[in-house]
């Protein structure tokens, strides 16, 4: 198979305004008040992860249990993005095109609708149930977006790529081009 350059894209505080997965647990908890007593297993969930006590995926996936207290999730996650839709940034919605791919950790059934809705080409994030919030692998961060990147698409090239974040570095490196989103402003990846 013949390769193909495509622009690649992180995902919160990159295209998006802020970190969708940290928002839609805050409107859960508004939508579902009762839900609130989770937030303590959420604290501890977060100082296991600061004291090296259990890595990034066991932490996300405990939080995420609190999926398994949802029984309308689908329509939460609608409702969610009538809201939120408007934080997707300008310079993506001027720059996108529908190869695009979004590789991002937020939960894949999360983004699904949102990257539908923008004509995204391929959505790659983290493969959470949103019925428990189990994950089948790992967080995709970091490394692991390049393995599932390649695991995907082993012949697709990166044309740029955009992140907020210096943990994106192993996409970065394989990419033609590759820029750091800073709020609105899109500096050379250094």
């Amino acid at each position: 198979m013949a390769s193909r350059e495509v622009n690649a894209y992180d995902f919160d505080n990159t295209i998006f305004r802020g970190d969708s997965t940290a928002r839609f647990l805050a409107f859960l908890l508004r939508r579902r008040p009762a839900l609130a007593r989770y937030v303590f297993v959420w604290a501890a969930a977060a100082a296991k992860y600061a004291l090296r006590l259990t890595d990034k995926t066991r932490m996300k996936q405990k939080i995420y249990s609190v999926f398994a207290r949802v029984d309308d999730m689908d329509a939460l996650v609608a409702e969610f993005w009538k809201k939120n839709a408007p934080r997707v940034k300008d310079f993506y919605l001027e720059k996108r095109r529908g190869d695009d791919i979004v590789i991002s950790a937020s939960p894949e059934f999360l983004l699904r609708d949102i990257c539908a809705d923008l004509g995204v080409g391929l959505l790659i994030a983290s493969r959470v149930d949103p019925q428990t919030g189990g994950y089948d692998g790992l967080n995709c961060h970091g490394k692991e977006k390049v393995r599932r990147l390649r695991e995907i698409d082993p012949d697709v090239e990166i044309g740029e790529f955009y992140s907020d974040s210096h943990s994106d570095e192993p996409m970065a490196r394989i990419a033609r081009k590759a820029f750091l989103v800073k709020g609105d402003k899109i500096l050379d990846w250094q």
